[in-house]
């Protein structure tokens, strides 16, 4: 099925690695000219170099730390000097943050800021571009709300889809689309880091109806969907790759 991306351009953040990795290659393949970017210079060449190997389009790679103050402004002027225009922005960085009930406000800052505030200022430094042009495709990256545990990551993901929903409402004149791709557990190294082979077994046996943890791949096949002029219809939406793991059925 052709999904109309050929020829556009993306910025994808957190893409050195895991998901947004994944993100990136299949953006590529699509014909897409993505600029990449994560904290990992070294990495991010690897993506580069692995997405031509398989004949995608040439990715245009950025390092930079997505917390640092000028994060937005430098990843939005660096990907407009390298793109001239953006149809498409992925908000993917993130990572889980496990906190005691009683937390620092260190502790609780680094989540705010890493998966919330900066991906509301990146989104804002492309909104006027997007506005302008009236067309663009927003995907966050977001997280389980069903923990019974504290993670500030989760917490501030969640108010990162609550902000999505109510840009989709300002936005959606403008033609401008805003969705949410919410991941079960996926075999990346943020997930690894919890769960050994003999854990994720078990885990998967009593709570994935599909029996396992997900691929990276398996959140880039819906996000390049959801970008995609094929899905111009769905905004404000959360859409779950979880193997069937989320118990509401809302």
């Amino acid at each position: 099925m052709d999904l109309y991306l050929k020829g556009k351009t993306a910025v994808v953040t957190g893409a050195s690695q895991g998901i947004g990795r994944a993100v990136a290659k299949e953006l590529a393949l699509e014909g897409v000219k993505v600029f990449v970017t994560g904290r990992n210079e070294a990495l991010l060449q690897e993506v580069k170099e692995e997405i031509i190997a398989a004949g995608g389009a040439e990715p245009v790679t950025f390092a930079q730390d997505f917390v640092a103050p000028d994060a937005a402004q430098k990843i939005a002027a660096a990907a407009f000097a390298a793109l001239g225009s953006v149809d498409i922005l992925v908000n993917n960085a993130g990572r889980s943050n496990p906190l005691d009930i009683v937390a620092s406000d260190e502790g609780w800052g680094a989540s705010m800021i890493l998966d919330f505030e900066r991906h509301r200022q990146l989104t804002q430094q492309f909104l006027p571009h997007f506005i302008e042009r009236k067309q663009g495709a927003i995907l966050n990256t977001i997280s389980t709300f069903e923990l019974r545990v504290m993670n500030g990551s989760a917490v501030y993901k969640a108010a990162l889809v609550a902000w999505s929903k109510q840009l989709a409402g300002e936005v959606g004149k403008y033609g401008i689309r805003v969705n949410n791709l919410q991941p079960g557990l996926i075999d990346t190294e943020n997930v690894r880091r919890f769960f050994n082979e003999e854990e994720r077994k078990a885990f998967a046996a009593q709570q994935i109806p599909l029996g396992d943890f997900g691929e990276a791949q398996d959140m880039a096949n819906m996000a390049t969907f959801l970008v995609s002029p094929r899905a111009k219809y769905v905004t404000g939406s959360i859409v779950a790759v979880d193997g069937g793991m989320r118990h509401s059925a809302f």
